[in-house]
């Protein structure tokens, strides 16, 4: 199966794939200059694809992290239902400390955990089949959820709208149809005219190499700036509403995002531009009440020195390299799921939406 087998509608990026024994994903490292896809065979291939950004976004690294649990169980077939829960476990295990801000790959593990333990009773060969279609079935919500996510935002858009939006939050972070660039894909399809400004978004520059992309795919008019130039425009009045996506949303609406992200936020609030975090219910811990107490991911120092391989600083640079930002949920004009818009106050508005 791959990306468009689940597509009912739209624009799709395919960029997954999966045959029951191994699977492909599209290599975002190399994107856009290189169009190049990587086999994996086995939970530590799982890993790597994760924690070395070949597949990123929070809800694509829930459902690669899914079927790393299922290539796992099949690359070494237990013997018996104690030796499955085993090799579960170890799985979730390893893969837990791939990319810790996401909290999408913890849900996703949890769940395959929990469809375990409501089947266990089943034969071997029966639970492990539907473990697997269960790690289908996370794919196609993810992507189900993407068009009312598009569907509802794309409403916020009207003709004429210069919106912003940081790092990528399309196709290529989830499922297959997007988070915040969904709402453009879906305002694109009803024959709204307006354009887009596409941070950078260093230090990997998933604004330039990936949104670009996308958006270029699309056909949606676009201009990709510096990090830095966003404020200004803003100040220019040249930029109406922005879109984020989102690795972690908490109770009280506080939420991580790409590193960048605060600033925009604060920036908009100054300038008095509408700011929407787009996300699904997935994206929510609400095991945790603010934002400060989201696990930030360190990255390497060689990200923020290297451009492409090419040193950008002397040797021996310090370097400060978190991956996410925390937002403080004050900041937020409202959170755009596929159970429906969350506005304020989102402390209460969040738990009504999504389990009211």
């Amino acid at each position: 199966m791959n990306s468009k087998d689940f597509y009912s509608k739209g624009f799709y990026i395919e960029h997954l794939k999966w045959d029951g024994s191994h699977l492909e994903v599209l290599d975002q490292r190399l994107l856009p200059d290189k169009v190049s896809w990587v086999s994996a065979n086995s939970l530590d291939d799982v890993f790597n694809l994760i924690r070395k950004v070949c597949v990123r976004g929070a809800p694509l690294i829930g459902i690669v992290a899914a079927f790393g649990v299922v290539l796992s169980i099949k690359s070494n077939m237990p013997k018996d239902i104690l030796g499955l829960e085993r090799t579960i476990d170890s799985a979730i295990e390893v893969l837990s400390k791939s990319r810790p801000t996401a909290v999408n790959l913890y849900w996703a593990l949890e769940r395959i955990k929990r469809v375990f333990n409501e089947n266990r009773n089943k034969d071997l060969i029966r639970l492990v089949d539907i473990i697997e279609r269960d790690a289908l079935a996370i794919w196609k919500e993810d992507i189900e959820q993407s068009y009312k996510m598009g569907d509802l935002g794309s409403e916020l858009i009207v003709d004429g709208d210069s919106v912003l939006t940081h790092c990528n939050a399309g196709g290529l972070a989830t499922g297959g149809y997007g988070t915040a660039l969904a709402v453009f894909f879906s305002a694109k399809e009803k024959g709204k005219s307006f354009s887009v400004y596409v941070d950078e978004t260093r230090p990997l520059l998933q604004g330039g190499r990936l949104t670009c992309w996308e958006l270029k795919e699309a056909g949606i008019d676009h201009r990709l700036i510096t990090d830095s130039m966003a404020g200004f425009l803003m100040k220019e009045k040249r930029i109406d509403k922005i879109f984020v996506g989102a690795d972690r949303i908490v109770k009280n609406g506080d939420f991580a995002n790409k590193i960048g992200t605060y600033s925009l936020a604060r920036l908009a609030e100054i300038h008095k531009i509408p700011f929407y975090v787009v996300a699904p219910s997935t994206t929510f811990d609400l095991s945790l009440d603010k934002g400060e107490d989201i696990p930030i991911e360190i990255r390497d120092s060689n990200e923020v020195l290297e451009v492409s391989g090419v040193k950008i600083a002397p040797s021996g640079t310090k370097v400060e390299n978190p991956a996410f930002d925390i937002t403080e949920s004050e900041f937020i004009t409202a959170i755009i799921t596929e159970k429906g818009i969350i506005e304020k106050p989102f402390k209460d508005n969040i738990e009504r939406v999504l389990h009211g």
